[in-house]
């Protein structure tokens, strides 16, 4: 199937049209499919299923894992990171998205973005918009859970930006001893610094996370970054 521009910058459009025709997001979606010649968004993801980065990436991810999701503003990490949801969902295993962005109509959106409707998952998706999230509040949350159940934190940066919490990297630390002990998945989306863009580099690295506090990125054992349709996926080590 050919699209006239990358599925990212079809995203992007979409998301400009419900901002200035202040139409839901879903809407803006399914024009933007029609404009492909695609009666609905859905149909349009769902064709496009079988090349989509999660479900190449879900498979690499093990019980424990200390993921991190980085790209600049609007390249698609928040939708990755709700693709790798599904994906896990699919198995049977829990989601649990932690936000201190977005609201549940951004997150049914999102999903719908993505082709997905999101009572087909209901019963194991849930949806924590807490201002109180931080490692403790997460870990609290996600105990007892089963291993290979997936914590999605949006986003890293946010963490510690309340001085009652720990700094960022001990509530790093305390995430991935909870995984290592528990079998977790977390996956961490993070923000890349603006810099990136004046550099000739095609996708950002470690050195590009944004980090306004200190935090020792070798914490992570995966990490992947997308730019411009480019998904730069690595283990660490």
């Amino acid at each position: 199937m050919r699209l006239s521009a990358p599925v990212y910058v079809l995203k992007r459009k979409a998301r400009l049209l419900s901002r200035d025709a202040k139409i839901p997001l879903h809407a803006a979606l399914d024009r933007i499919a029609a404009s492909e010649g695609v009666e609905s968004w859905s149909l349009l993801s769902a064709r496009l299923a079988a090349a989509s980065p999660a479900a190449k990436l879900y498979p690499k991810l093990s019980p424990g894992d200390l993921v991190l999701i980085g790209a600049r503003p609007g390249q698609g990490k928040t939708l990755l990171s709700l693709e790798l949801a599904v994906e896990a969902m699919k198995q049977g295993n829990r989601t649990t998205f932690f936000t201190l962005e977005y609201t549940q109509i951004h997150v049914l959106d999102r999903f719908r973005a993505i082709g997905v409707d999101p009572n087909r998952f209901e019963s194991l998706f849930d949806l924590d918009m807490s201002d109180a999230i931080s490692a403790d509040h997460i870990i609290d949350r996600m105990a007892g859970a089963p291993s290979g159940n997936l914590a999605i934190v949006d986003y890293l940066q946010l963490l510690d930006q309340k001085r009652e919490h720990p700094d960022l990297m001990r509530q790093v630390r305390a995430l991935k001893a909870f995984a290592e002990k528990s079998g977790t998945i977390f996956v961490a989306i993070s923000q890349i610094d603006r810099s990136y863009e004046l550099s000739a580099r095609t996708c950002p690295d470690l050195e590009d996370v944004r980090l306004p506090n200190p935090l020792d990125l070798s914490l992570f054992t995966k990490t992947c970054f997308l730019h411009e349709g480019e998904v730069n996926f690595r283990t660490a080590g």
